[in-house]
This record gives structure tokens, C-alpha cells and sequence, in this order.
């Protein structure tokens, strides 16, 4: 488990040793005067930085790199606001059970209890961390900062994964002693329900005819076994926002997603069983409400809260996603005959024509330029979306993708500023794959600056900015209300000129339009590309000089409404 002393390493050399010997090779993050230490003992590990220009970019970058991956993404600030900055990116990943380690100095060792002016000195910046993170663990030596990076990297890779914040007292980075490594905890044994509870959902599920498959950011290693339970079942499939792609969306199986609109909810109430996936079924996913599940629902979630969430499974399995569906597909082959069907019965075939017309109806407002958005994307493409009326409501629904971890989304939490960033971590982490950013105008100026990190990194990022003059969807909200509507014009800044100005290539576009050639060709350049669209909605009509106070659209607007 541990090696012997070696010759003395300074704080910052060992959380660097002990990063790069659980595999790190990026990581993204600011250097300040309190985090040097660390900073200075990067390079002599290969360990690359990439420096964003604000912390909460640096922590959406990691969750992208993270999310897109499967792997731990780590995050460096310095002390006090830097940490705090990186505080709301932390939330989002916990929310969205994604595996981030944000690493920053702290107060110094014996620092007074009540303070005493030091630069960036907060109360006690661990305790504001730990409403926000699973863990966040301050060290108190030396000889604790392997031990605890270890330990951090092991509750990480078991279970459901959350976010961890590790501080260390800034006089011990640039302090050194003889310190034993620590390698990294071995694998464990992947967790599956007793025989007893498979055999049980088994039965279950194989007396049913009409059967709904729910899967969530949970069953992101369980593709394979996700579509052989599809075939299997003939199985009408359902993708959260987060579970978009593990079955492919051009799968004959596969309803896409987008389950805040009406059919999602039909289909799940005309099945006589459903088989949910690693989803909370939160309403971050059904905001139009909550189906009424029939009697036999079977929930696999590797949380044993989460399995429980929201609504009540007739069987509940807790354990991996990929090992338990393994398992329950073994035991349903036995009470069935076996025969997989590559093509889906009537009932699935009826369901997924009313879903497509749902989906057409959300993503109306944008329909031209995400048609062919879907027509030029490659199998491999990721989306890295923001939340935006254009992601929700017209990508979620619009786009056909074909890979797990696929769309990048801050469903829980529901942050903004999260598309750029996210989508930069995500092209790090792999820089062959298609990454393409949707934003809305108001999320982007949250982040804007990093279209300097992407820029001076020379990225091939095509970077979607939707805009419709402020913030639409609190401004419906406002109208729907009968309240005054106010505060949420933004006007509309040239973007295109922005991006210029910060190394980017633009273009302008003054409706909804074709993209797939510009999105091709930007997905090929040395940099990124900006292309603003105008957009034509309810929301653009009020913000933009028209009547700026209507109140519910009409049924003919219904369709624009966005």
C-alpha cells in the first residue's frame, strides 16, 4: 500500500506525486500567490494546466472533462473567493452526480480562531464547502496530503459518484519532508443485488407486454446492456437528459428524450411494467409532472437512497448498473425465449410517432438550424449545453445522439455559464471528438472570458449562441404570472465581435437558419467559432421592442413559446 520515505518533497510536490499516480494529466485551475507550491511542482509530473480565466470556469471545465469521460476531473484554486468562485460549478456536479476534486490551499496552520487580516482570510472556508460537496477534508500535515488524495480518489471511483474538496494549509506547500507514497486503492467488487431480488424483478418484468426502459446518467457504462434489455424486452427506451445517447437515439428501441413534454408521460402510463436505469426521476427531468408508474416498476440505482427517490419501485435493486442488468437480462432470458427483437413491436412503433411529433413541437422555435446541426454531427459528437430554452426545449429534443456521456447538461442544479466551459473540459479530455457548445446570450456573458481559453488553446469548438434578447424563460414566466415584466431585457451584444476580439472566428446569423456547413467547418479550424444566431420566439418578440409585457400566448404561439 505504501512505499518506503524517500528524500524530502514539499506540499505542493506531494499533491502533485499523488495526482499524477491516480492518473492525472490535466488539470484546471488559476495560479495566486497562496498556491505556487503547487503550481511549481506541475510540470516536473507532465501534469498539464489549463489556466481559464475565472475558478467557476475552471470547475465546469473539470465537470466537462469528467462528465464526457467517466474519469475524475481536478480542479486548482487558491485560497478564500477563488475557492468560493469554484463553490457553484462543486454544487452543479453534486447535483448531477459527476466525480470532481477541487484542490486548494487554506488558512495556514495555527491560524488565529477569529482572524487576523491575512489576504483572502473567510471564517472557515472548509465548513462553507461542506454543504456543498460529498466530502471536503482539510489536512493538518504533511504526511496526510497522499493519504488523503488517495482515500478521495477511492470514494470517487465507488458508488455514485460526487465531487470532493481537498484543502491544505497554504505553509505546508512550500514546507517538505521524507513522506511514504500512497498508490491507489485497488479496485473493489463491483455491488449487485441478491439472486432472490433478480429473480424477482425478473419475473415480474417478463409478464409484462408493454414495457417502458428509463435510463439515466447511472446507466452510462450499461449501453451494451441497455439495448440487449431493449431487444429483449421490446422495450419502448426513454432518455433523461443526462442519459442521452446511451442507447443510441437512432436506435428503432430508442424515444430520444426530453420527458418534460406530454407524450414522455402518456407512454409511461399506457406501460404495464417500466425498468428504471440510474435516474432519480426528478423533476430537473419531468417538469411537466411525474407519470403514474403502473404496478410493476423496477428501479436499479447504485445509491440505496436513490433507488427510492421520488417514486417507489415494486423491486428495487441496488448495485451496479452494467453487473445488475447483467444479471437481471440472464434471468429474464430464462423465462422468456430468448429472441431478441431487432425491430419494435406495434406499441413501441405508436408511441415513438406521437414522442416525435412532441419533440418537433418543443424544438420548433430552432427547428432549422438543429435539423442540421443533427444532419453533419458524427456518431461521436458531444454536446456541451448550457441551460437554455434553445438546450431544453430544442436540443434535449432535437438532437439524435449516438454515444453514452454525450450531452453535457446542468440538469440538477441548473446553473448558467456551464456550455462553454464544460464543452472546453470536454475537448481537452479528448480532442479527436466533435464538441459543439449551445448557449443562450444571458448564460453566456457568465462566461464569456473563456472564450479566451479556448481560443488560446486553439481548439476546434463550435460555440452556438442563441440569443433572444435577455432572459426569455423568466420573462414568459413573468407574462404567464400577469406580473410585470422586468429586469430581464439584456439587448443583444454583438457576440460575433466579441469572439473576435478574444481570438475566435464569428458568424452572424439574423433568423434560424442552416448551420451544418459552418458547424463543419468550424469543427476542422485552429480555433473556436462563434456563430450568434438571432432568435424569432415569444420570448425575442417581448424582449426585443415588441410587447415586451404579453401575457399567455395564444394556441397558434404555443409552439414558439421557448
Amino acid at each position: 500500500m505504501t512505499s518506503n520515505p524517500t528524500s524530502p518533497r514539499s506540499g505542493g510536490e506531494l499533491i502533485v506525486e499523488a495526482l499524477a499516480a491516480h492518473g492525472v494529466d490535466t488539470v484546471f485551475g488559476i495560479p495566486g500567490t497562496h498556491n505556487l507550491g503547487i503550481f511549481a511542482a506541475l510540470p516536473g509530473a507532465d501534469i498539464r494546466n489549463v489556466t481559464t480565466r475565472h475558478e467557476q470556469g475552471a470547475g465546469y471545465a473539470a465537470d466537462g472533462y469528467a462528465r464526457s469521460t467517466g474519469r475524475i476531473g481536478v480542479a486548482i484554486t487558491t485560497t478564500g473567493p477563488a475557492a468560493l468562485n469554484a463553490a457553484t460549478a462543486l454544487g452543479q456536479a453534486y447535483s448531477d452526480s459527476v466525480p470532481v476534486l477541487l484542490i486548494a490551499p487554506g488558512l495556514p496552520t495555527g491560524h488565529p480562531s477569529h482572524g487576523n487580516g491575512i489576504l483572502h482570510e473567510f471564517r472557515d472556508q472548509r465548513g462553507t464547502m461542506t454543504g456543498v460537496v460529498a466530502e471536503a477534508h482539510r489536512v493538518e500535515s504533511l504526511a496526510e496530503i497522499p493519504v488523503a488524495i488517495a482515500a478521495a480518489f477511492g470514494r470517487m471511483r465507488r458508488g455514485r459518484p460526487r465531487p470532493e474538496y481537498l484543502e491544505v494549509p497554504l505553509d505546508l506547500l512550500d514546507a517538505a519532508a521524507a513522506v511514504p507514497a500512497v498508490a491507489p486503492l485497488p479496485d473493489s467488487t463491483v455491488s449487485v443485488p441478491a439472486p432472490a431480488a433478480i429473480e424477482e424483478a425478473a419475473e415480474a418484468l417478463a409478464a409484462a407486454s408493454r414495457v417502458a426502459l428509463i435510463v439515466g446518467g447511472g446507466a452510462s457504462e450499461a449501453a451494451a446492456q441497455v439495448k440487449a434489455a431493449a431487444r429483449l424486452l421490446d422495450a419502448a427506451v426513454i432518455s433523461t437528459t443526462n442519459g442521452k445517447g446511451i442507447l443510441a437515439e437512432d436506435d428503432p428501441h430508442a424515444l430520444g428524450a426530453g420527458t418534460q413534454i406530454g407524450e414522455f408521460v402518456d407512454v409511461v402510463e399506457d406501460a404495464d411494467a417500466v425498468l428504471s436505469i440510474g435516474t432519480e426521476l426528478a423533476s430537473a427531468d419531468w417538469w411537466g409532472g411525474l407519470p403514474e408508474f403502473p404496478a410493476t416498476h423496477v428501479r436499479i440505482d447504485v445509491d440505496p437512497g436513490g433507488v427510492f427517490a421520488n417514486a417507489i419501485p415494486s423491486s428495487a435493486l441496488v448495485g451496479d448498473s452494467a453487473a445488475t442488468l447483467e444479471l437481471l437480462l440472464a434471468a429474464l432470458e430464462e423465462r422468456t425465449d430468448g429472441a431478441a427483437r431487432e425491430q419494435p413491436g406495434e406499441w413501441v412503433e405508436t408511441h415513438r410517432d406521437r414522442v416525435r411529433a412532441g419533440q418537433a413541437r418543443s424544438a420548433e422555435t430552432w427547428s432549422v438550424s438543429l435539423a442540421d446541426l443533427d444532419r453533419v454531427l458524427p456518431d461521436n459528437a458531444v454536446i456541451a449545453a448550457d441551460n437554455a430554452m434553445s438546450a431544453y426545449n430544442g436540443a434535449v429534443a432535437a438532437l439524435r445522439l449516438k454515444r453514452p456521456r454525450s450531452f453535457l447538461f446542468p440538469t440538477g442544479a441548473g446553473t448558467l455559464g456551464y456550455g462553454l466551459p464544460a464543452g472546453i473540459g470536454a475537448k481537452i479530455a479528448d480532442p479527436d471528438a466533435p464538441v459543439v457548445v449551445i448557449q443562450g446570450d444571458g448564460g453566456i456573458m457568465f462566461t464569456l472570458p473563456e472564450l479566451a481559453t479556448a481560443a488560446e488553446e486553439r481548439i476546434a469548438l463550435p460555440v452556438i449562441i442563441y440569443d433572444n434578447g435577455g432572459y426569455g424563460e423568466i420573462r414568459n414566466e413573468m407574462a404567464d404570472r400577469d406580473d410585470p415584466v422586468n429586469s430581464v431585457a439584456l439587448g443583444s451584444p454583438d457576440f460575433a465581435k466579441a469572439a473576435e476580439a478574444l481570438g475566435c472566428d464569428a458568424v452572424r446569423l439574423d433568423d434560424d437558419a442552416p448551420i451544418g456547413d459552418i458547424v463543419t467547418r468550424a469543427l476542422s479550424a485552429d480555433r473556436p467559432t462563434v456563430i450568434h444566431v438571432l432568435e424569432h420566439s415569444r420570448a425575442a418578440t417581448g424582449l426585443r421592442g415588441g410587447d415586451a409585457n404579453a401575457s399567455r400566448p395564444t394556441a397558434t404561439e404555443e409552439g414558439e413559446a421557448a
